[in-house]
């Protein structure tokens, strides 16, 4: 049973929602210990070079560090001393239309579902953006760093996304690379489109997707539990294309005739 990670409220006008917030999603990545060639796990300390000693959990302080080897001190009171309304809601600043956020402000993703008290609020709410086609754009507090954030309908109920904020995003104008892009050979960009074209499916398979080199490394793991010894199976090598125009001619064949066997 998933655990609400935030409670709160939506503020929209002079309406409150009271919500839950829920990860809506989840890294999958295999988790390693790390030990010594015996196969004991390490421990790590705290330990202070200055002070010569390991540091215990209560002495431990958050600081800002301003320059070189000098730090402020935070302490849990200077944290409460920032009054925000944002620390207990989500607060809405405005709408627009989805399409006016580009996906590379998206950061995270988070269920809203309501808390008791608020169904009735909730579900306007969600039907209202559901019907006007628009998101909410809004302001929180989330372990001490105040987030923008669109909420949007999402099936059945809400969904919050963090977004970046502009400074976060390094201009891809400053990037050398890119001032040395070339005008494209029409013959190229016709097969590249005809290729582009016989790949395009009507609707993605998202299930078909799985992070192969994890379940390659999981059935690894488990031969060498079991004593098994796994050989590197050899690749063979595709002969390289001679010029971008014949790799192009080369797919677009291997993309025909893969579809004609599965027809």
């Amino acid at each position: 049973m998933p655990r609400a990670i935030w409670k709160g409220s939506i503020s929209f006008g002079l309406v409150n929602i009271p919500i839950k917030m829920y990860k809506a999603t989840q890294d999958k990545k295999l988790s390693f210990t790390t030990l010594d060639k015996e196969g004991h796990p390490l421990q790590y300390k705290r330990w202070c070079p200055i002070c010569n000693r390991e540091i215990k959990w209560e002495e431990i302080k958050k600081g800002y560090k301003i320059e070189k080897d000098k730090f402020i001190i935070l302490e849990k009171s200077d944290f409460e001393k920032v009054k925000l309304k944002t620390t207990k809601t989500i607060e809405i600043v405005g709408f627009i239309e989805l399409s006016q956020v580009d996906p590379i402000f998206y950061a995270k993703s988070y269920h809203l579902v309501p808390d008791e008290t608020g169904i009735k609020a909730y579900s306007l709410f969600t039907e209202a953006l559901r019907l006007s086609n628009k998101i909410a754009i809004g302001k929180v507090v989330l372990k001490n760093k105040e987030y923008l954030v669109a909420i949007r309908a999402y099936k059945k109920g809400l969904l919050l996304q963090i977004l970046h904020y502009l400074d976060e995003i390094f201009p891809q104008e400053e990037l050398p690379e890119l001032k040395n892009l070339v005008v494209v050979n029409e013959e190229e960009l016709r097969l590249a489109q005809a290729l582009i074209e016989k790949l395009t499916e009507k609707e993605i398979r998202w299930k078909e997707f799985k992070d192969a080199y994890s379940e390659s490394l999981k059935k690894i793991i488990l031969a060498k539990a079991e004593g098994i010894e796994i050989f590197e199976e050899e690749e063979k090598e595709e002969a390289e294309a001679k010029s971008l125009m014949e790799a192009l001619k080369i797919s677009l064949e291997k993309v025909k005739k893969k579809k004609e066997e599965a027809e």
